[in-house]
Formats: C-alpha cells, sequence, structure tokens
C-alpha cells in the first residue's frame, strides 16, 4: 500500500484521517457549517415545514456516461426531497471505502459531488468515513441525508392525492439511467452512445410548483422505472391510472437497446425525470412549464387518473388495447444507484 490509495488509517480517526479531511473533504466541500468539525451541524431554523430523506448508493460502475455516484447520491437525495416540493437547504454525506481504493478515484467523486451542490447552492454540511478490509466492499458506496424546507402552509404534493379526473404528465425520455449503467458495466457499446439523465430536479420542480400551486402527486421514477411508480401512487391513492403507450416518450436509443436485451424500457430506472399529477385544469400550464425548463423539454402528458380498478395502471397500446402494467418482478437491473 502506499500513499495514493485508500488506507485502514485513512478511517481509523488518527492523523490519516484529519489528513483527508482536511485535503479533500473540505476543499471541495467547504463552507462555514461543515469548517466547524463539530459532531452535529447547526442550521439557522425558521418557521414552516421541514422534509428529510436518507438514500444509499452502490452503483457499478462509480463512473458512467452522464454521471458517477458522486453525482447520483447528490441528485438522488436532492430529488427525494423536490419529490414532496420541498426545496433542498442540507445534506450530510457518508462513504464506506474499500482499503485500497485510490485517491485519485475519491478526489473525483468528492469533486463531482462538490460541482453540484454548488449549482444547487447548498451545502455538504455533516460527513463520516468508514474505511473496510480490502474485498469487504466494492470499492465505495455513499450514503447521503437531505433537509429540505417548505413553507408553513403549502401542502406538499403526497403519493396518497391522486384523484379521479386528474393528469399524468412525464418530464422526458424514460430509461436513460438504467441503460447507460448497464451498457457501462458490461462494456456493450452502441453505434451512438446513451448516457444517464442524473441530474437535480429541484428547478424543474419548484417552477411546476409556482405554476401550480396544488400539484397533486410528483415522484422520480428511479428503481422499477415508470411502471412500479406509477403502480406505487396508483396503490396509494386507491385509485386506477390508465396511461398510453404511444405518448411515453423513450429516446429511439433506449428503445432498441431494450428491445435488443429483452427489457421493457417502463421498468428501467430514471433519476432525472418526475411524474406529476395534477387537476385537469393545471395540465396543460404545468405542461407548458416543464417544457420551458432544459430538464423538461420533452415532457409529455401520458395519462390520467379513474376511479377504478383501485390500485391498477393500465396501458391502453397503439392497437387500442389495455392491458395490466404491473410492477417489475425481481431486480431486472441490479446497483444501477
Amino acid at each position: 500500500m502506499n500513499d495514493n490509495v485508500i488506507l485502514l488509517a485513512h478511517g481509523a480517526g488518527g492523523k490519516k484521517s484529519a489528513e483527508l479531511i482536511h485535503s479533500l473533504f473540505l476543499q471541495y466541500f467547504d463552507n462555514p457549517v461543515l469548517n466547524n468539525l463539530g459532531d452535529s451541524a447547526i442550521l439557522n431554523a425558521r418557521p414552516g415545514q421541514l422534509a428529510f430523506t436518507t438514500d444509499s448508493f452502490v452503483v457499478d460502475p462509480l463512473f458512467f456516461p452522464g454521471g458517477d455516484i458522486g453525482k447520483l447520491a447528490v441528485c438522488g437525495t436532492v430529488n427525494d426531497l423536490a419529490a414532496v416540493g420541498a426545496r433542498p437547504i442540507a445534506l450530510s454525506t457518508a462513504f464506506i471505502l474499500e482499503e485500497g481504493l485510490k485517491l485519485e478515484t475519491l478526489e473525483q467523486v468528492v469533486a463531482s459531488m462538490g460541482t453540484v451542490t454548488g449549482e444547487l447552492g447548498i451545502s455538504i454540511v455533516a460527513g463520516d468515513t468508514k474505511v473496510v478490509p480490502h474485498g469487504s466492499a466494492d470499492k465505495m458506496f455513499i450514503t447521503t441525508s437531505g433537509i429540505g424546507y417548505l413553507s408553513e402552509n403549502q401542502k406538499p404534493p403526497a403519493p396518497n392525492r391522486a384523484k379521479p379526473g386528474d393528469i399524468v404528465l412525464v418530464s422526458g425520455t424514460i430509461g436513460e439511467h438504467g441503460m447507460a449503467v448497464m451498457l457501462a458495466r458490461e462494456g456493450i457499446e452502441f453505434s451512438t452512445n446513451i448516457e444517464s439523465d442524473c441530474a437535480p430536479l429541484w428547478g424543474l420542480v419548484s417552477s411546476m410548483l409556482e405554476t401550480a400551486s396544488d400539484i397533486h402527486c410528483l415522484r422520480d421514477p428511479t428503481r422499477g422505472g415508470l411502471a412500479a411508480a406509477l403502480n406505487e401512487l396508483a396503490v396509494q391513492s386507491g385509485v386506477c391510472i390508465e396511461i398510453e403507450e404511444s405518448a411515453i416518450p423513450v429516446n429511439e436509443d433506449v428503445r432498441v437497446a431494450c428491445e435488443l436485451l429483452g427489457i421493457d424500457p417502463l421498468h428501467v430506472a430514471n433519476e432525472g425525470k418526475i411524474i406529476a399529477i395534477v387537476p385537469k385544469d393545471d395540465a396543460e400550464a404545468v405542461l407548458e412549464t416543464m417544457k420551458a425548463h432544459p430538464l423538461g423539454k420533452h415532457a409529455e402528458i401520458i395519462g390520467c387518473v379513474k376511479s377504478s380498478p383501485a390500485g391498477r395502471v393500465h396501458l391502453r397500446t397503439p392497437m387500442g388495447t389495455l392491458r395490466i402494467l404491473d410492477i417489475p418482478s425481481g431486480d431486472i437491473l441490479p446497483r444501477i444507484c
């Protein structure tokens, strides 16, 4: 082992740990709260509601077209906050590092996290690092938690608020993230590269909430893709969601890749898309707002909400037939997030 790789001592709380904190994490996560290096971060409180979420990221490979595990960790947590209409305030992060990981690799990931949080104007205010012996983990795992803010009277979107008559929208083409990671992992090349859609959605969601203050449901369709997310919303709201297959935007390269591999793009994960269920009278205005944002330019209305059968998602095919769109069985694409 040499000084260019992660050693067990980097997680032992001694000199090596301090060197890692000061030479790497504080370089990219620099902010007054974190720089105190206290046991807890002290944040200013204000009237209103707080949203709090946490998620772990174990993606393989660490770097993939369109992103990396660091960008994914920040975007995933910010998007979970955005899905309840919460403006992100601060994040914490914890690293599980495998002994022998190149310091250069860790620095690339940390720099990526610093870039995304900087663009969002938020800070990573607390963190932790553990190092496990070589062979006890796969290079690097990251856990991020996030706090978001909602105003005192804001009624947040929730998965149980879809109502019959509502309209279903999606912010863009689906399936890019899952296919990009899987193709990178397996070394499969297509004539046109597929890139992950990994992106922080708060800016898009914020503009949608300004257009329609009472959006009933928001959900980022990550693991299990569009099919799983819609089924969760249908079950929790006790409604039927009917979508038009021909209206669902799918990148042509993703469609071809899915056909070759026998995978339904409706089951493939996304990391930069949002599903919105809105009152019918707000649908066109919300769609227009989404299309005006760079992350929503391919947004489409894809269906509507009906009263029955409760808990079901129906897919109307281009032939006009109706079939049940179920939750995918098993883990179709493991370690994609």
